[in-house]
This record gives structure tokens, sequence and C-alpha cells, in this order.
């Protein structure tokens, strides 16, 4: 099959830019995240796997631009140099590292007699994946952090070393279908006969028996464990953004290798602060007296607090700008920036000489609107 171009599988067009690139990738890592697409979870983490590829490419400006010029072959991911090449695999061993014991797998190549392309047997299972949801507070996307989390997995069982048998037993050929790990079943048919080729249903494809099964894991050669593990969270990233942890997935069969642990952040929200891609935006309200003579207002930021100067005759929803104060780029680079959205303060209720005050200085509540500004009147 083909390799799907990084645009489309993210459906945006090729002068897409940064922000609009980070929100479909959003949008579309929500929807195929297998922990959300429980009806075809293995189609879920192809499709999210292929995602998670695309975005990497075209989120990297260098990465990028090598792929507009070069294509494929142009660029290197975490998913293999220039992403999945069919030409890079010749035998079923390898396409099970890719697709594991999945349904597809099984249909696909599962009565092939143990060859493919090369004619070698299947080699040893890589161990599955494992996804995980991690949940920060929102100064992470802009400090990162260094979170320890807890990862189930599978790791093969100490006491029998993963053959599911007990400690001193052997396993055994098994008599089905002699150590081929598949059966043959041949249908006569007029003059023709139908040869089909199937797991074995008494070793499961092992070609092996056990006899005497291992009481610590009860003849499955795993155990579930729980990994105390530590992993790097890198400023910039966005909610929903999948981190890839390689070999830190389950355990695979002896010889094989393990799969690879998927970390989905998320951030905290927040009452004050609302993000749209590097940038930041708040609001704030401020009194009447200090809209109309300047002052200074404190406000809250991502981390910690800064100070806005509010300039005499300050009109209502006027937006102030603080450089700097917003999420920094992926994986390094400069912050964006936070917006400040002043509301104004109107006070319900004025004492008789406030009321008097008002009338003095505006006309009146009949008063035409003034056509100059009472700050820049001049004295008579």
């Amino acid at each position: 099959m083909a390799k799907r171009d990084y645009y489309e599988i993210l459906g945006v067009p090729k002068t897409a830019s940064e922000d609009e690139i980070k929100q479909a990738y959003r949008k579309l890592a929500r929807l195929y995240h297998p922990d959300v697409a429980k009806e075809n979870p293995k189609v879920a983490e192809e499709k999210f796997k292929e995602l998670s590829e695309a975005y990497e490419v075209l989120v990297d400006p260098a990465k990028r631009q090598r792929y507009d010029q070069m294509g494929f072959s142009g660029v290197e991911t975490d998913f293999g140099p220039g992403g999945f090449d069919w030409q890079n695999f010749t035998h079923v061993g390898d396409l099970e590292d890719l697709f594991g014991s999945s349904p597809i797998f099984q249909q696909l190549f599962g009565n092939l007699g143990g060859s493919f392309i090369g004619g070698r047997p299947p080699g040893p299972m890589r161990g599955g994946d494992v996804e995980v949801t991690l949940r920060l507070p929102l100064a992470a996307a802009v400090e990162g952090a260094h979170p320890m989390i807890d990862v189930p997995r599978t790791e093969r069982c100490p006491d029998c070393r993963g053959t599911g048998a007990e400690h001193g037993t052997a396993l055994e050929t098994c008599p089905e279908c002699h150590g081929q790990g598949q059966v043959r079943h041949v249908q006569k048919r007029g003059f023709t006969q139908l040869v089909t080729v199937g797991v074995c249903p008494r070793c499961r494809g092992a070609g092996r028996i056990i006899l005497k099964a291992c009481p610590t894991c009860r003849g499955t050669g795993r155990l579930r464990k729980v990994e105390r593990l530590e992993v790097t969270v890198p400023p910039g990233m966005e909610d929903g953004q999948v981190l890839r942890v390689p070999g830190h997935g389950s355990e695979g069969e002896p010889g094989a290798s393990p799969g690879d642990l998927y970390v989905q952040v998320t951030f905290e929200g927040s009452d004050r602060i609302h993000r749209e891609g590097q940038h930041a935006y708040t609001e704030t309200t401020i009194p009447l007296a200090t809209a109309l003579l300047g002052g200074e207002v404190t406000v809250a930021t991502i981390d910690g607090q800064a100070t806005v100067k509010i300039p005499a005759g300050t009109q209502p929803e006027t937006q102030f700008r603080i450089r700097g104060q917003g999420f920094p780029r992926f994986r390094g680079g400069s912050r964006g920036d936070l917006f400040v959205t002043a509301h104004i303060e109107i006070p319900r209720a004025l004492s008789g000489r406030e009321k008097e005050l008002v009338r003095e200085a505006f006309g009146g509540a009949t008063a035409a609107p003034r056509k100059e500004s009472i700050f820049h009147r001049r004295a008579p």
C-alpha cells in the first residue's frame, strides 16, 4: 500500500500555517486515539500512528521543507527513515513487527504456510504497544516537565522465562502439527481439491505444547507488571499531543523487540488563560478611575503575574499585548505573547457629590457625545 501524502492525512492544504496543522492534528488525534475509538482499536491505532508521523514532519519547518522538496525520501521520523516502505520488509516476521497479532494481519498472511517473499519462517513476535494519558498543569506547557508515570505492561515470567512450562520441564513438539504451528486441510470437490492452511488449534501456532504449566503465570509465559517510569515532556507541547517512548511497551517473545510506549499529554484547563497556538489570552477588569486617569493593574500569566500599564482614556474591551508571556514553540524556540482584554468596572451607585462631578465633567445624562475628548480640552 502506497504511503499517503502527509498533507492529505491531516486534511490541510500545502499552504497551511503551523497553527492550522496543529489544530487539524489535535482534532484527528482525539478522534482516532485507541482509548476513544473502542469499536475498532487496531484500525484506530494505525491511523493514530499515521497521523503522528505526518504531524512530526509538517510541524517541523526543516523537515517540512525537505518533504516539500524531496518527498518521503527527504525526511526521517521516529517511524523510520522516510516513514514506512514495503520494500524494507522481506518476510512474515517483519510484517508482524509492524502489525503485531492483529486480525488484519492474520487474515492477510496467516495462511502462507510459514513463508513469504524470502521463504523464511515467521520470526518471534514483538511486544505490544502501550498507551497512557498524562495530565499536567498548564505551566508545564511552558517549562516542560519530568513526571513519573505508571506504565501497565506485560513481561516474560521470570520463573519459566516466557515458555509457560513449569521450571525444570520442557516443551514437547505438538503431535497435531508436528512442530509446524499450522495444519493443512484438504477437501476434494469433483476433479479438484481445496487445500487450506490454518493455525494449529492445539498449540495455537507455537509448534510446541506445555505438559505442565508454570504455576506463576499459569502457562501464559507472561505477567502483568506496572513500571514506574520518568518521561520528559518538552516545552511547547499542545493539549492532546502524543510522545513516543521506544522500547517501553510490553515485552516481546524471546529474541523479539519490546513494543513502544505512547503518552498522550493533556493539560489542566484554566479559567483565566486561553491558549491558541503559541499565544495566550486573558481578561482583567479595571476600575473606572484607572481607565479615565491611567495607572497600572496586575494580571495573572501562565507562570506568575505581570504588570500592565493602563493609559489615560482607555476604552472598554481594549486589548493589551505582553510580549514573551505566551507559550514556546515545540522543542525549543521563542515564546508567543499574552493578550489581555480590559473590561471597565462601572460603579453601580454614586454619591451625590460624585453625581455632580460626573454632570460637570460630561454635561449630564442628556448631553450629546463630545466630539473632543475631555482629556484633550484646553483650559479656558
